[in-house]
């Protein structure tokens, strides 16, 4: 196991675990619960990859999702949720409305 990331809160760790795992690298999310006594302690969220030779990967992949790269690249790429029809941006991995993921590029 490696530390990654450390969150702002735990919805930044989540995308952040979210678009490790979309990518193949397996990770998970520590300290998110606690962020509730956030000022009392000081625990933020953290992510972890759970193979420790991911690493490199992992920061790069963090470091252009901070930057907003994956949106940018993906910007035109708009899609049709195949599940409810809803049209979506190409940033968006699964629909907004109703969660089905988007399929695969070819």
């Amino acid at each position: 196991m490696k530390h990654v990331f450390t969150a702002k809160h735990p919805t930044e760790a989540h995308l952040i675990r979210g678009m490790l795992e979309a990518e193949g690298i397996r990770a998970e999310v520590r300290g998110d619960q606690l962020y509730g006594a956030f000022g009392e302690l000081p625990v933020l969220p953290t992510v972890w990859i759970l193979d420790a030779s991911a690493d490199a990967e992992a920061q790069r992949l963090v470091g252009e999702f901070l930057r907003g790269t994956p949106a940018w690249r993906h910007r035109h790429e708009r899609w049709t949720c195949a599940q409810c029809g809803e049209a979506l941006e190409g940033q968006f991995t699964d629909c907004w409305n109703c969660g089905a993921a988007r399929p695969a590029i070819a």
